[in-house]
């Protein structure tokens, strides 16, 4: 018994650290939307997704909803605190369409939050309760989460390029999936062990994505690039010969 709370402890801290991967992943995406002041095509999806999951999995791993899962509430209250940041950027490099639906989702998962916490307090009376209601809600969280970048794989499939989805996050995601379902097997608890099994499984399919399209990938980009190479030529050699503007 002592032998698997170690072994459970070990890989619990193991997958705080993968996941803590996971949320810093998109970091050079955002720094590319801070450095063009502009979100340009990246989904705003996987972020409102990931920052309702962290909330949710932080309210299940506190002592009165399901004692014993320390490691559950410090990385998703890290990754919590990191979501808002990054949400925080896709509000301000948005444009007004999207930065409304975005503040209108975020405030509909807070409100969605506050209620939940409201009503699980007021009317369970146990642990044992609490635990089944807000870890079911977690399943549902945490899949929502894996299943975000869906939106972003269709992209990919029909531009066959996989420059609007991250390779990091792909990784983390999958690697994430992996040790999270090995934690939750060592004593058992399906609330954990379904919706990452299922990561696991979308991380390797976006994965595979990446392997398929990454040379076409490059090849866009690299016309893009000749193409905006000719264009600032032909601007040039206009500007030079200024009779060619004149009949």
């Amino acid at each position: 018994m002592v032998n698997t709370e170690i072994a459970r402890t070990v890989v619990g801290i193991i997958g705080n650290i993968i996941a803590l991967s996971l949320f810093l992943s998109p970091s050079p995406t955002f720094y590319r939307i801070w450095k063009k002041k502009s979100v340009e095509q990246y989904s705003e999806v996987p972020y409102l997704a990931t920052f309702i999951n962290c909330a949710l999995w932080v309210f299940y791993g506190l002592p009165f909803v399901h004692p014993h899962s320390t490691l559950v509430v410090t990385i998703n209250g890290t990754g919590f605190v990191i979501e808002i940041v990054f949400l925080s950027l896709f509000i301000l490099y948005s444009d007004r369409k999207k930065r409304i639906r975005v503040l209108i989702i975020m405030l509909g998962e807070i409100i969605f939050m506050a209620v939940l916490v409201l009503l699980v307090l007021t009317l369970a009376h146990t642990t044992k309760l609490r635990s089944s209601i807000v870890g079911s809600i977690c399943m549902v969280g945490n899949i929502m989460m894996y299943a975000a970048p869906l939106a972003v794989m269709k992209l990919v499939i029909k531009t066959k390029s996989v420059e609007y989805m991250p390779f990091f996050l792909s990784l983390a995601s999958f690697a994430n999936g992996l040790c999270w379902t090995a934690y939750a097997v060592i004593r058992f608890d399906p609330f954990i062990a379904a919706p990452n099994g299922m990561g696991a499984v979308l991380g390797l399919a976006q994965l595979l994505l990446y392997a398929t399209f990454y040379k076409s990938t490059k090849r866009q980009i690299a016309e893009r690039q000749a193409k905006g190479e000719v264009s600032l030529t032909e601007k040039q050699i206009s500007a030079h010969n200024p009779s060619d503007n004149h009949v």
